[in-house]
């Protein structure tokens, strides 16, 4: 294997957090701000890049290429290494950005490459290739709700993937077709084929509150939907901010907003 051997347990239910215990000189790569604790002689470290043999290899102008090229998904150009330097095992634990599910993935299991949403990786063992999906179909690239740019993780070690609500793993047989709303997808295996596809219908277009698009994906492979995008939960949230004014006494009355206003606090 080209990947450090990690061993690792997942904790909590609405707001986990994983934590991966590390033999001497083994280390775990991290996007920026999914630290939570870690033990004594484990080093941090910033890395341009994700640290992974590929990225060893590329020239200094490769690096900043494949760099600049995370800041296309949002992400930082830099990633966080922390690596056991003592003695004996020791443990370092990344959490939850927001409320859903924590997913464990062998990539060696997984055919070596995951294809996710740009926001879903969470960390991996060093030896992990962290790049760019580019869209090669137009309509998917507009109306798939990840534009033409996803995230993918490479190589054959532990990687972990977080999405919102539930999450349920699919196993599609060949030709097997699964449609799912486009901010649910969460990732995919490198031989499912991912497309996106009107919804039919005038009334359904235009009143199903649905959106247009639904997103296709035909296996052979497996995918993973997740039951509450964080796009959908920041936009309830934001939704209700402004119908309740941040909160108030009319809040969960029959009145609501108008019990405020009569109470004087709508003014």
């Amino acid at each position: 294997m080209n990947a450090h051997e990690i061993d690792y347990q997942i904790y909590g239910e609405e707001m986990q957090f994983v934590e991966i215990e590390l033999d001497p000189y083994e280390t775990v790569i991290a996007e920026a701000g999914s630290f939570m604790m870690m033990d004594q002689d484990i080093e941090l470290a910033t890395i341009f890049g994700d640290g992974s043999r590929q990225e060893a290899n590329k020239s200094i102008w490769g690096k900043v290429l494949s760099a600049g090229k995370r800041l296309l998904t949002g992400e930082s150009l830099f990633m966080t290494a922390y690596t056991h330097v003592g003695q004996g095992k020791k443990k370092v634990s990344f959490a939850s950005p927001y409320p859903g599910k924590i997913i464990a993935l062998d990539l060696s299991e997984l055919g070596g490459k995951i294809v996710c949403q740009k926001d879903a990786f969470l960390c991996a063992a060093k030896g992990a290739a962290v790049g760019i999906e580019f869209s090669r179909k137009l309509g998917r690239g507009f109306f798939g709700g990840e534009g033409f740019i996803m995230q993918k993780v490479e190589g054959d070690g532990m990687a972990f993937m977080h999405a919102g609500g539930t999450v349920i793993e699919k196993e599609l047989g060949h030709g097997e077709v699964l449609r799912v709303d486009t901010g649910c997808l969460v990732g995919f295996t490198r031989d499912v084929d991912y497309d996106i596809e009107m919804i039919k219908g005038i009334r359904n277009m235009f009143f199903g509150g649905e959106g247009l698009f639904y997103a296709r994906l035909e296996g052979p492979g497996k995918v993973w939907i997740q039951s509450l995008p964080f796009s959908r939960l920041a936009d309830r949230v934001l939704r209700n901010a402004k119908n309740y004014g941040g909160g108030g006494k009319g809040e969960g009355s029959i009145l609501g907003g108008l019990g405020d206003l009569l109470d004087g606090d709508g003014w």
